[in-house]
């Protein structure tokens, strides 16, 4: 108590400062540190010189308790099933009987007088023809933007193709990219040797299934037409394959020919990354694709306002939300990858203006 007395003697910064001296605080504890990440036993693998993997390898099949299973075929399984793991895409397998759906019919629109819509179905000649009318079409209208979906273009790897098509967009006299076959004697430097069909504002849709030459188009459309690529990332397949029989109807599909794009990146294995992630079903788009056949897309596109009851539907004693029903542009899906498209043309679109 005394103690006490003599503190509100002294003047009150002094005793503060003796108040504030004599309590101890706890001690402040030490932030939690950061877990140091476990190595994989890929990136294990990855970290030993030639020297170690040998030796490794020799003491797994002296030491391992389950060694007695590793003969010959065991190992040799074991090696091709590595290979695919640390390879693929560039390392699978197909059959002679594999099935192939229906390719996704051409098809081209105008969406709301700003952007021309085509989605291709392939990448073939006669799909190359239908796709330079659609083009001609749009600058005869003087539509500002082209969206090119290649979503609905199956897997292949015919790059001459996805040239052809390059060639509508690109520059005259640019590399679009270069086809690199150890085995070959020189590399294919593909160019653009005429002048574009279309040079205004392009978006390209893609998704994880877009593989192949649909891949490599995307790309090189983002390298030489200043293409917005809209969608997720591709699958990674921007190789050339080679299909060999193994005997019966199983085929080894191998990546002998890679695509090396003007800036010296490749897309396999990591794929292309777009520019806009939009991430959509792919079930609900293919409903879309198959329902877009007889119609077009702008249903799946456009948001349309239900019919509401108003001040003229009561004084009529009738009722607009029930009498419209379900509408099938009411009620259609939304294809949230080309919706997102659109925005950016209406945005870049007022920018420019």
């Amino acid at each position: 108590m005394q103690n006490a007395m003599n503190i509100f003697r002294f003047p009150p910064f002094i005793a503060l400062s003796y108040m504030l001296h004599a309590t101890e605080l706890p001690p402040t504890p030490d932030p939690t540190p950061e877990p140091i990440p476990v190595p994989t036993f890929g990136q294990w693998v990855n970290g030993l010189d030639d020297a170690q993997v040998q030796k490794a390898l020799e003491l797994v099949e002296t030491h391992f308790q389950g060694a007695s299973g590793l003969d010959a075929g065991a190992k040799q399984r074991a090696l091709l099933e590595g290979l695919g793991s640390k390879f693929g895409p560039g390392i699978g397998f197909a059959t002679l009987t594999r099935t192939v759906g229906d390719a996704t019919p051409f098809l081209a629109e105008i969406l709301d007088g700003q952007a021309g819509y085509v989605r291709p179905g392939t990448l073939d000649s006669k799909v190359l023809g239908q796709m330079d009318a659609a083009l001609e079409n749009f600058t005869d209208k003087q539509i500002p933007a082209v969206i090119l979906d290649l979503r609905a273009v199956g897997p292949g790897s015919d790059m001459e193709s996805a040239a052809e098509f390059a060639r509508r967009f690109s520059p005259k006299g640019k590399i679009m990219f270069t086809i690199q076959n150890p085995s070959a004697k020189q590399e294919r430097i593909l160019t653009s040797d005429k002048d574009p069909l279309f040079s205004g504002i392009l978006l390209v849709l893609v998704d994880a299934e877009t593989s192949g030459a649909a891949e490599v188009l995307a790309a090189t459309l983002r390298e030489h037409a200043d293409a917005m690529v809209v969608g997720e990332q591709t699958a990674g397949e921007g190789v050339e394959f080679g299909e060999f029989s193994l005997g019966g109807d199983k085929v080894l599909r191998v990546a002998v020919s890679c695509v090396v794009l003007p800036g010296g990146g490749t897309l396999s294995p990591d794929g292309l990354r777009p520019d806009v992630p939009v991430a959509f079903n792919p079930v609900l788009r293919d409903r879309i694709f198959e329902l877009s056949q007889s119609g077009g897309v702008s249903r799946f596109v456009f948001d349309v306002d239900r019919p509401r009851i108003n001040e003229a539907a009561l004084v009529a004693r009738t009722n607009p939300e029930i009498s419209a029903g379900k509408s099938e542009e009411i009620d259609a899906p939304r294809d949230a990858v080309l919706q997102r498209a659109m925005d950016l043309v209406t945005a870049i679109q007022f920018f420019k203006k």
